[in-house]
């Protein structure tokens, strides 16, 4: 199957399709208050409504040849998938400029050389302190942050080209130790990025008052390094990046101060199999009962583009206008991040 430029998928604010976010599992070992809060109930999928590997290889290939050029790995914990590594190898045969995992860092350090030598050159490990009391609040109160602590500076022995760290900023949680978490990170050359607060899904009891905006944390760290803006590395890209002192890069994702849609090039696919245009999405298109039809890559590939010429997504820009839809959203664990 080839398709050519000219043929390639674009939404209908023109925004080509670039990236794709695939999760594997709907379950977590940790209870984030952003995510998963330990107070909500909770049903996960069957493993028979899990995509196989050999599917999701399959849709890969499709979202490949429709434009997609970054592939990322997410959940729920994409750690718990068993047999995790095999998936790599296979979506790393694809060739893609990006392939990356998101992981809370918890069960990294049996996989990592796994991983590594599977393909993944990238991680993304969420960290949202480096104390215990704080982690253990945000995390669901279960685990230890110096586990995750050792297993970073794992990958990095083994030698991980990139390794972020994302950090959810809450007001009155967290916002407080984000210089000693920059620290910890850049002086081991990790890239730390802050994300505002967001209300993704409906379990999260979002509130805007609890949003620090990255502007705010920005003119915080301008009173003591200076500040260097640095050029997007592609079109798309969800971190504003700068340098700080001429030496640590960090990142900010501001989806609710500062949204994005305008140039956003991601699509979703949920571990049972259903194609996301936004991460405030209501509800996904499903293309597992297609797949599991034999429809052929022809046939994936115009459904693919069907999806993506109808999208019309932009929440972010529009959730505190009268153009906000009322909906109920799908959870993060459900679509990753």
């Amino acid at each position: 199957m080839t398709v050519s430029d000219t043929s390639l998928p674009r939404d209908f604010f023109k925004r080509p399709l670039r990236d794709l976010r695939i999760s594997v599992t709907d379950n977590c070992n940790f209870r984030c208050t952003y995510c998963m809060p330990a107070s909500e109930k909770y049903s996960f999928l069957n493993k028979q409504d899990w995509l196989s590997f050999t599917e999701i290889v399959t849709l890969a290939k499709v979202f490949v040849k429709s434009g997609v050029k970054k592939l990322r790995i997410t959940g729920g914990e994409p750690l718990l998938r068993p047999n995790i590594p095999d998936l790599i190898q296979e979506l790393a045969a694809l060739e893609v400029e990006d392939l990356s995992i998101t992981t809370n860092g918890y069960l990294l350090k049996p996989l990592l050389t796994h991983l590594y030598q599977a393909g993944l050159k990238r991680l993304t490990v969420s960290l949202d302190s480096i104390h215990e009391t704080t982690f253990s609040t945000m995390s669901g109160g279960q685990y230890q942050v110096r586990r995750v602590l050792e297993n970073l500076e794992k990958a990095r022995q083994i030698g991980f080209e990139s390794i972020k760290v994302n950090c959810v900023v809450q007001k009155g949680v967290n916002d407080q130790e984000i210089e000693e978490l920059l620290l910890w990170c850049c002086s081991r050359g990790l890239i730390p990025r802050f994300i505002e607060y967001m209300d993704v899904g409906n379990k999260n009891h979002w509130m805007a008052d609890e949003v620090v905006p990255s502007r705010e944390i920005l003119a915080r760290l301008s009173q003591k390094y200076s500040v260097e803006s640095l050029e997007e590395n592609y079109y798309g890209e969800v971190a504003s990046r700068y340098l700080l002192d001429g030496k640590w890069e960090i990142g900010f994702i501001s989806s609710v101060s500062q949204p994005f849609c305008g140039s956003c090039t991601r699509a979703r696919l949920s571990t049972d199999g259903k194609i996301y245009t936004c991460l405030f999405s209501g509800q996904g298109t499903d293309v597992r009962t297609l797949l599991r039809s034999g429809a052929n890559e022809e046939e994936i590939f115009a459904f693919i583009r069907q999806i993506w010429t109808k999208r019309n997504d932009r929440y972010s820009e529009v959730r505190s206008t009268e153009e906000a839809p009322e909906r109920e959203k799908v959870e993060m664990y459900q679509i990753g991040g």
